[in-house]
């Protein structure tokens, strides 16, 4: 993963929304895995692509080879109202929902209220897996600087999220995982291509 190593507070860098530019940068530089983190609203895009007959962003990222989608919201009933209403809508586009897999993260201390609780349960049975990523007031304040500090519990959701995407990957295409495809290069005229900006100058964040 590429990262500008920006101070939390700033904002991120502007960065092509088209997937397939993602996808021939993880083909270039022959990495393994790449983690994208996107933040347009799934619900919106997915109607505005309906209404509007085009292609959808969330529609493309389904579509890139072995990608497992992860949608994201607060433990709260506004947060997974909406996640509920990105579920529904991408069910009736036809989306993959059995890829997908669902993190729901905690914006403060205590538990979960009921209507979190049992909207999870609902989901379980509509995606791949649900996974609780707890509240962390180390990365409140720091965000992903000094990793060692994490919380065990914030550490222990990190992994169980890999596990599920790995186990959505495998379920869907196999284990081991098959060879990605190579998509063909950006350009063909030498003159035409720019240099590609060192990680610290232009860089995905994850």
């Amino acid at each position: 993963m590429l990262t500008d190593h920006q101070e939390w507070t700033r904002g991120p860098l502007p960065l092509p929304s088209d997937p397939a530019a993602w996808h021939q940068l993880a083909a270039g530089g022959g990495w393994q895995t790449v983690v994208a983190d996107t933040s347009h609203p799934v619900a919106h895009d997915i109607v505005s692509a309906r209404t509007q007959d085009q292609p959808g962003l969330t529609a493309a990222w389904c579509s890139l080879p072995f990608a497992v989608p992860v949608l994201c919201a607060p433990t709260t009933g506004p947060g997974v109202a909406a996640l509920q209403t990105a579920i529904k809508a991408a069910s009736a586009e036809g989306l993959p929902l059995q890829r997908m897999v669902v993190a729901l993260t905690s914006p403060g201390e205590g538990r979960p209220p009921a209507a979190v609780k049992a909207a999870a349960t609902i989901l379980q049975s509509q995606v791949s897996a649900v996974v609780t990523v707890p509240f962390d007031t180390h990365i409140r304040n720091h965000g992903m600087a000094q990793a060692n500090r994490l919380g065990r519990r914030t550490a222990e959701a990190g992994a169980a999220l890999v596990a599920a995407v790995l186990a959505s990957a495998h379920r869907s295409w196999g284990d081991p995982l098959p060879p990605a495809a190579v998509p063909a290069s950006l350009s063909t005229q030498s003159d035409s291509v720019r240099p590609a900006q060192p990680a610290s100058e232009g860089a995905l964040t994850s």
